[in-house]
């Protein structure tokens, strides 16, 4: 497959050619930065329309029909209708902390979304320990939920806060432990590294029962953390207003917005990079000529199609079981997921030990 790294090294040395290495630097981090700002929002207002059209055939109806062809442009209509609305400044909050909560949020899900691999040499951040680095960093997004709904001065925004916060903190052990079994598995922490061990076949396959388990087990602890349906305590409707961000408007509330759906597609993202190869394509041992034209479709394509297809059944769960209520919910973590994924990360271990992976 091409390796995009031909590319990013022609560029750094063309750039290196004609300026010094503190300009060529600010200008590839800056080059990066925009990028990322602009793919994160383009992917965002994708997965708005999405959802949207999802939901719409699950409920035989037909969604945005109107603005733009086959309502295309109406997530960029809501964009810029959210753009000019006016910040409402409350009476009776913690400004600052009211303030930097949607940011604190927005980061975690940027700073989550720029270790994906999107292709053979495509990806912004990569070093050996790269999975603990997107663990760590998507762990601060329940910061930002928790001081908007402590600062908002609500008794709806307060209560949503705390089930968030109880919901993720315990989900987070989870997919960790999910994450660690595959980790495992692979012998490295390297994100890349990762990819590149699943050359000859994704791990879903040569995992065996434990890899199918976690796959499981991080599909339903990771419509947890992003706090979708069935698991939308801390947004119940009916209950709460809007949760935690019941007093937010304007951009502070498309923050919030837009990181519901980015961390939608980095939890996708990030079970196709450890069960279904990232952008490796599917390899079956010994079918030389299958693989060969399989190597054909371009890498960012076999990791966007699995993102969004893994995306679908995420958004599948929501719009078919009700919403839980807080003690299953929970009970449903303690009791029953994290014991099963203790024994199965055991389980993993016992199977690299002997080598009954190979």
């Amino acid at each position: 497959m091409f390796d995009f790294s031909i590319v990013t090294e022609w560029f750094n040395s063309f750039l290196g050619s004609y300026m010094p290495a503190w300009l060529v630097t600010v200008i590839e981090c800056l080059g990066i930065g925009v990028g990322l700002l602009v793919l994160y929002a383009l992917i965002a207002l994708f997965y708005i329309y999405y959802e949207r059209k999802l939901c719409a055939a699950f409920q035989c109806r037909l969604g945005p029909n109107r603005v733009g062809p086959w309502g295309l442009l109406q997530s960029f209509a809501d964009m810029f209708k959210i753009l000019i609305k006016e910040l409402i400044a409350l009476n009776h909050t913690d400004k600052f902390l009211f303030a930097l909560a949607p940011y604190l949020v927005i980061i975690a899900s940027m700073l989550a979304f720029a270790v994906l691999p999107w292709g053979n040499g495509l990806q912004i951040v990569d070093f050996n320990i790269g999975i603990f680095f997107l663990i760590a960093v998507s762990s601060i997004g329940v910061l930002g939920i928790l001081l908007a709904g402590w600062s908002s001065n609500n008794k709806f925004t307060l209560i949503g806060a705390m089930r968030s916060g109880a919901q993720m903190v315990s989900y987070e052990l989870s997919i960790g432990l999910s994450v660690l079994t595959m980790v495992a598995f692979a012998g490295t922490l390297s994100v890349g590294g990762i990819v590149q061990a699943q050359e000859r076949l994704w791990f879903i396959f040569s995992g065996h029962i434990p890899a199918i388990i976690a796959f499981i087990i991080y599909m339903i602890a990771g419509t947890a953390e992003t706090n979708r349906g069935p698991f939308d305590l801390p947004e119940a409707e009916s209950e709460l207003t809007a949760g935690y961000h019941t007093e937010y408007s304007g951009i502070h509330f498309g923050f919030f917005y837009l990181a519901e759906y980015l961390n939608l597609f980095i939890v996708s993202g990030v079970a196709s990079l450890l069960f279904l190869g990232g952008w490796m394509p599917f390899h079956v041992p010994g079918w030389e000529q299958f693989n060969h034209i399989m190597d054909y479709i371009p890498g960012i394509v076999w990791f966007l199609g699995k993102a969004f297809f893994l995306s679908f059944i995420i958004i599948w769960f929501k719009w078919t079981f009700p919403r839980l209520r807080i003690d299953q919910l929970l009970s449903l973590e303690w009791k029953y997921l994290l014991p099963i994924n203790l024994v199965n990360l055991v389980l993993m271990v016992l199977i690299i030990v002997y080598g009954a992976h190979i």
